[in-house]
């Protein structure tokens, strides 16, 4: 997720990929929380609109249902549908508006802080709810769930045409309650999951020092949390005088941009490209590596999988451009667009695509991905018998650059 703040709110994928953890939206991968406040304001590629819409017809329709519609309905409820439709209207699944209480669920899983079964979700170039990345141990990976898994339904209530917003909220819910998914694996076989909901707090950086002498760092998300632990683990692994390092951003659905630009900037020199955001052909921002760069030069390895969006494809692909790092696993995601996080005085919020992102050697990897330098696979036989076939290409790749 690239998530970026601007003006009154806050603006990612720069900094967002819809962080589910679902029972968070991923999300979806995700700028929020500690994301950098910008206030200037972006240009909009739709001047042209009016300034005020004509809703002449809004209230005629308003009136038809007030008059002949056999159901209770409130104000709020007419309002917050007014408020989400004309976000829907976009079309594009990244932008979405928020209610004061799904702007506050919404906040909760930025920080990873969330009951649900913690899975990312996203939707796929045909519209389908799926999978991007259940997070390791928790109740959706412990199900079965797999990355490009289509949600079908969710607790019988079909999701077509459902926003991924809209299925979070539904697939959260109250400690130890349970949640029925209906799944599609591979466009073809239909399994049926009962996954109970638990309390969801995660750190999103772990490290440890593997076998000769090697310093393994996994980031499952960038979060606020994620710079001072990163930070903490590099230090340490400098210490150690690691002969090299393998980062693990598989499954990591993404989150604060400047988060990622941060702990890329652990390898990258000062000044060294991390992205351009662009509008049409027109580059709006550019942001670059900021110091701090203790870890130039020591071999590493990065690995990806299709789990892999926003803000982590943003830091392997400044890595692998700016040549401090061989990718080893599978094709990413491909989320290359950039959020604006807005905030109004109700306490609402509107989630905007403001702009593409690209890679430092001109690239933007929406529905693309970003293509690892040597593909390696886990098999589900593989994966049944607890065998990390990327990790061990990556030992590999390194104890051969020693």
């Amino acid at each position: 997720m690239g998530l970026k703040t601007k003006g009154k709110g806050r603006r990612w994928a720069r900094r967002t990929a819809n962080l589910l953890l679902i029972a968070a939206i991923f999300l979806a991968g995700v700028n929020v929380g500690n994301g950098r406040i910008d206030l200037q304001r972006h240009s909009s590629v739709n001047g042209s609109l009016p300034n005020r819409l004509d809703y002449t017809g809004v209230d005629q329709l308003y009136r038809s249902i007030k008059d002949n519609y056999d159901g209770k309905l409130s104000a709020q409820q007419l309002q917050d549908g007014l408020k989400h439709g004309l976000a829907t209207a976009t079309k594009d699944p990244y932008t979405v508006y928020f209610t004061p209480k799904e702007a506050k669920d919404f906040s909760d899983q930025l920080n990873n802080s969330f009951s649900g079964i913690g899975a990312q979700l996203g939707q796929d170039a045909d519209g389908n709810l799926e999978v991007i990345a259940p997070i390791d141990d928790l109740p959706a990976a412990k199900a079965g769930l797999k990355p490009k898994d289509i949600i079908a339904s969710i607790n019988g209530t079909t999701t077509s045409g459902m926003s991924v917003d809209e299925a979070v909220s539904k697939i959260r819910g109250p400690k130890n309650t349970q949640v029925k998914l209906q799944i599609v694996r591979d466009h073809k076989q239909s399994l049926d999951f009962n996954i109970t909901r638990q309390d969801i707090n995660l750190p999103s950086v772990k490290s440890k020092t593997l076998d000769g002498n090697i310093g393994y760092l996994q980031i499952t998300s960038f979060s606020p949390d994620t710079v001072g632990l990163a930070q903490k683990a590099a230090e340490q692994f400098k210490s150690q005088n690691v002969k090299g390092i393998i980062l693990d951003m598989r499954n990591d659905p993404g989150g604060l941009l400047d988060a990622a630009i941060k702990v890329s900037s652990l390898w990258l020199p000062p000044g060294q490209k991390v992205l351009d955001e662009k509008q049409g052909n027109r580059t709006t921002d550019s942001s670059t590596s900021v110091g701090g760069n203790i870890l130039t030069g020591i071999p590493t390895v990065v690995l990806i999988d299709g789990g892999s969006a926003s803000a982590s494809e943003i830091m392997a692909g400044a890595l692998h451009d700016n040549n401090q790092a061989y990718l080893i696993g599978e094709k990413s995601y491909g989320k290359g667009v950039v959020q604006q996080l807005i905030n109004f005085g109700d306490g609402s919020q509107l989630k905007v695509t403001v702009a593409s992102w690209y890679r430092p050697n001109g690239q933007n990897i929406n529905h693309k991905g970003v293509t690892p330098d040597k593909i390696v696979k886990i098999s589900d036989a593989d994966a049944k018998a607890g065998t990390d076939t990327q990790l061990q290409a990556a030992q590999a790749y390194l104890a051969a650059k020693q």
